[in-house]
This record gives C-alpha cells, structure tokens and sequence, in this order.
C-alpha cells in the first residue's frame, strides 16, 4: 500500500465492543492483534493516523446510571475503561512494530500522557500511532462526540468508524433483509432519518466543521487499508 495513500492524516473511530471477538466481556488478544496489524499497515504507508476507542465492554456510562448508579459516577467509570482499551491496543500495535502513545483526557500519569492537542499533533508527526482515551473528559458525552472532536482537533482529513455492518442502511440489516446500503449520505439526512450509526452530537460537529465520516467494517480484514487508498467503500457521510 506504500505511496498509493489517499490521506494524510486519519481518525479512526472504534468501539469498546470491537476487542470482545468471541468474548461476552473484556478483550480478545486475537482481535486487537488483527486490528493493530491493521494499524500498522496505515502507518506503513505513511499515513498519521490517531484512534479514539469506547469501553463499552467493560463498563458503558449510560448502561451504568440505567442500574442505579449516578451517571456522572458511570461516565466516570466508562472513561476509565477506555483507558484500559487504550492500554490494551498500544500493546498490540508496539507488539506489530509501531511506537504509539496513549494520551487521556482524564489524568492518569502514572500509566499515560495526558491528552493536549499540540503534543498528539507532534507524535502524528513523527509517525506514531497515537490511541485517545477517556472520551472529551467530561460526562454526558459519547465517545462517538469526542471522535469527531478529536479528529477536528487534530486536522485529520477525515474520521472513520469502524462499525460491525459495511456501511449506513436504511434499517437494521440483521433484523430487515430488505435494508438497502448507503454509499453516500448528507449529515442532516442521517440525523432526519435516524440512522444512529453514531449520536447527533457527533454528526452535527462534523457537519459543521465539514468532516467527512466514513463508515466500515471493522469484521472484514483489509477494510482499513482500502479506506486509506481511497477505494469507495462502506458509506460516506459529508
């Protein structure tokens, strides 16, 4: 893929539930190992690439405040599992050859960097894969939010999400046989028709910093690296 890349700089969205492959909790090493193979190969090409990951299975926020638990106390919780996700893919991608940095939005400096936006902007630089932990920092935001946030921060050129489906369907494609693929979609028409790939925050920031979103697959190997040489795959949201 060396020299056929189509972008500079990339963010690439995925959720806690990614690394559970056949797990029902907690992290497959399998699937980390494949994704930060991945990983590796983007940065190969010579591509920047930053990586905002969830903690969705470890602990979800929202989940949490649904069983009890104060929801600023279960915000809290679910950053710091991203931590862990966070800790558990810089691993894998050094263990695949590449240096990476974990930085937080929430402090914890005995076991990574905190988040500053000049400081992510130079591991970019200088080819590091650098994985964005703890969501904004703040409660009540998704980390779908803080994606959109970072990788405006940051200047990529665009943010992709690596779901579990190849692209935005009309309807759920598990549940509704005749659901039709996306290819390409406005902003303000996955918000009017409800389409949840990802929250409303998330999709108006995007809109109105004009980041494109691509959605793909994150359950077909080499999906990454055909996004990066800018094959027209999954669904485009601009």
């Amino acid at each position: 893929m060396n020299g056929n890349a189509h972008y500079r700089r990339v963010l690439l969205k995925l959720s806690g539930e990614a690394l559970l492959g056949e797990l029902d909790y907690g992290i497959d090493p399998k699937v980390s190992s494949r994704i930060a193979r991945e990983v590796a190969g983007v940065v190969g090409a010579g591509v920047q690439i930053g990586i905002v990951i969830g903690g969705g299975n470890i602990f979800r926020g929202k989940g949490l405040a649904a069983s009890g638990i104060d929801r600023v106390t279960g915000d809290h919780m679910g950053m710091l599992a991203t931590v862990m996700n966070a800790l558990a893919l810089q691993d894998a991608i050094e263990k695949a050859g590449v240096t990476s940095r974990v930085m937080s939005a929430v402090s914890v400096r005995d076991v990574c960097e905190d988040y500053i936006r000049r400081r992510a902007v130079r591991h970019l630089e200088k080819g590091r894969a650098v994985i964005l932990a703890a969501g904004t920092g703040n409660p009540f935001f998704t980390t779908d939010t803080a994606a959109s946030l970072r990788a405006i921060e940051v200047g990529a050129d665009v943010m992709i999400k690596a779901t579990k489906v190849d692209g935005i369907y009309s309807a759920d494609p598990v549940t509704h046989a005749e659901a039709t693929r996306y290819s390409r979609i406005s902003y303000d028409e996955v918000i009017e028709r409800k389409l949840q790939v990802m929250d409303t925050n998330a999709i108006v920031l995007c809109r109105d910093q004009s980041m494109p979103i691509r959605i793909i697959n994150l359950n077909s190997p080499g999906q990454l690296e055909q996004v990066i040489r800018g094959e027209d795959i999954g669904t485009l949201v601009s």
